[in-house]
């Protein structure tokens, strides 16, 4: 795998986003994510999962340099693929923590609000989702997700704003679940995971699936509209330029 990395101990699999410089998020690690996940489901000798990233960022969301030059095909495909690859993670039977060791807005944040428990590491970092400020629109499916944890007029008030969260304040609104130093949050992570590993497995499973069922609905259900409506704005004058300015202040700099 190019964009991951796996490791495994005694029935938990760490799963390490391992994409340079900033995770960011393209077709082929929802590829990877994908394919990988879709093993973990069915190997009876893995009992759960924690989902990590490099230090100092867990996934800088998806990767809007490569998004940027797509055609409309490929811009079309790859919202398709991103809305069904956040469907798998959310109907993933199995336990999955974010040790969420760095930055997560956007993408990332969605890659952490499927897991079942979120452990984030203190220090100055930054997560939510923040697309209405680039000129995104954020489909209904990703915002129950949001809503899922935070509650709707929480979700509602700082999708709308792009608020992005330090960790203290993603405590206290329910976003994540733990905070710890950033040398043990693995360790941390592990500790939450065997603790959902000790349960009855069927037990488990079937209940998390029962309270997700709605967000499963909402995540399967017919999104065409919703694209049609973010693809119209994707190619929108003001977003490409938020895009552009975007992607010039990601590009290094040539020292003087």
């Amino acid at each position: 795998m190019n964009t991951l990395k796996i490791s495994i101990k005694d029935r938990l699999a760490i799963v390490t986003l391992n994409r340079p410089k900033a995770n960011a998020i393209n077709k082929e690690m929802m590829d990877e994510i994908n394919e990988l996940f879709k093993n973990l489901s069915q190997d009876e000798n893995i009992g759960g999962v924690i989902i990590t990233g490099h230090e100092g960022i867990f996934s800088a969301g998806l990767d809007l340099i490569e998004l940027y030059n797509y055609n409309e095909q490929e811009v079309a495909d790859f919202w398709k693929q991103f809305l069904q690859f956040t469907a798998n993670l959310v109907a993933f039977q199995k336990p999955m923590i974010a040790a969420i060791n760095g930055h997560s807005p956007a993408g990332g944040c969605v890659i952490a609000l499927a897991c079942d428990y979120r452990v984030m590491a203190n220090g100055k970092y930054k997560i939510g989702l923040n697309e209405v400020p680039v000129g995104i629109i954020v489909p209904e499916s990703i915002f129950s997700l949001y809503a899922f944890w935070i509650g709707e007029a929480q979700a509602s008030r700082s999708l709308l704003a792009g608020k992005l969260f330090e960790p203290e304040q993603a405590l206290a609104i329910g976003l994540v679940d733990e905070l710890v130093n950033p040398e043990s949050i693995l360790t941390n992570a592990e500790r939450s995971m065997r603790k959902m590993m000790a349960f009855e497995e069927n037990t488990w499973q079937q209940s998390k699936i029962n309270t997700r069922k709605k967000l499963m609905q909402s995540l399967s259900a017919d999104q065409s509209e919703t694209l049609a409506l973010m693809l119209k704005q994707w190619w929108a004058p003001q977003t490409r330029e938020n895009l552009k300015l975007i992607i010039e202040s990601l590009k290094p700099k040539n020292n003087v």
